[in-house]
């Protein structure tokens, strides 16, 4: 089992501190949690909100990279239909060059409307837009010289300069419906998701049938949460900056473009965000429980969830917006001294 950390890079207005001194507190936790002896750092990429959720990863994971010597860093995911990819390319394998070959790129179509009415994409346009520009990239990654004619993209002798360090980089992509994964398992990337059983043997399926050994390719989970000393403890640190979290996130969820997803991955739960002090009674998460708590009642929480969620990778978040950096350390140490050791030889 392998361990990652995800950070957002946000700052809302009702614990704003200088940026310079967010990102600055955020680049120490990485430092640590390299010694600490996680595997990955992860980021994350949003657009346009009043909380400052990073727009721009890339240029944060060469900084990360630039601070750390072992641990590997990458993107969370990067919104693809967004960008042209031969400048995610180019960026990618600048950051790969950085860190001395330790960079994964993780892609994904995004689902705020937002963010498609801005950059005038069409929200229906998100996954294949994404597969199309994952081509391109590929053949930045792997080929000398090389053309391309597609629905969206259309390049004439591309011969992308310098390479990364890594011969063959990893991609990640994020799906959690049927088609999605099928989809990635088909092309051969890894899954920045972990969905329940059924699904992960359709992603094995579409790699068996694409020629590819499914015991090669990662399936990562985010976790939602927080670790203290007392179950208490870890809910008044934690609870109104998930709540926080929670509210800026379905705001975007409750589009009627993310019906199917949300009905794969909230369920019964519901976009409707919980008071303070009725979310931590019922100890939910965005999509699920929060993993809120002492060490222990963490470690029970996902060997529950391992029975029907299988991963190679649990990614625990590591900054919850606007909580005090004294306390995203603390939990980080607990969950690094008393939940990795429990899992790490599986």
């Amino acid at each position: 089992m392998k361990f990652g950390g995800a950070l957002m890079f946000r700052n809302p207005q009702p614990w704003r501190r200088p940026v310079g001194e967010v990102y600055r507190n955020l680049f120490d936790l990485c430092v640590q949690a390299e010694e600490l002896g996680f595997d990955h750092i992860w980021t994350s990429e949003h657009h346009f909100l009043d909380d400052g959720w990073s727009p721009s990863q890339l240029p944060i994971l060469a900084a990360i990279a630039a601070h750390t010597k072992r641990i590997r860093i990458g993107t969370f995911v990067i919104l693809l239909p967004f960008h042209n990819p031969i400048r995610v390319a180019e960026d990618a394998a600048t950051v790969d060059i950085i860190s001395g070959g330790r960079f994964d790129l993780g892609v994904g179509p995004g689902s705020d409307p937002n963010d498609y009415r801005v950059f005038g994409v069409p929200m229906n346009q998100r996954r294949p837009r994404m597969h199309e520009g994952l081509q391109i990239i590929r053949k930045c990654f792997d080929e000398e010289e090389f053309s391309f004619a597609g629905k969206y993209w259309n390049f004439e002798r591309v011969r992308m300069t310098p390479k990364a360090v890594q011969k063959r980089m990893n991609i990640w992509v994020a799906a959690n419906l049927p088609q999605a994964i099928e989809e990635a398992g088909t092309n051969g990337y890894h899954l920045a998701a972990a969905p329940p059983r059924p699904l992960q043997d359709l992603y094995d399926a579409s790699l068996r049938k694409a020629g590819y050994d499914p015991t090669q390719f990662e399936r990562s989970g985010l976790h939602i949460g927080h670790l203290a000393s007392s179950h208490d403890k870890a809910w008044d640190e934690f609870e109104p900056h998930l709540q926080w979290h929670m509210k800026v996130h379905f705001k975007a969820m409750a589009a009627p473009e993310n019906r199917m997803m949300n009905r794969t991955l909230i369920g019964d739960l519901g976009l409707r965000v919980p008071e303070l002090g009725e979310l931590r009674r019922q100890g939910r998460g965005p999509y699920g429980p929060a993993y809120v708590g002492t060490p222990d009642e963490v470690i029970r929480m996902l060997e529950e969830e391992l029975k029907t969620y299988p991963m190679t990778e649990v990614v625990f978040s590591l900054d919850s917006p606007g909580m005090d950096p004294r306390y995203m350390k603390s939990s980080l140490e607990l969950f690094a001294s008393e939940v990795i050791p429990h899992f790490r030889n599986r």
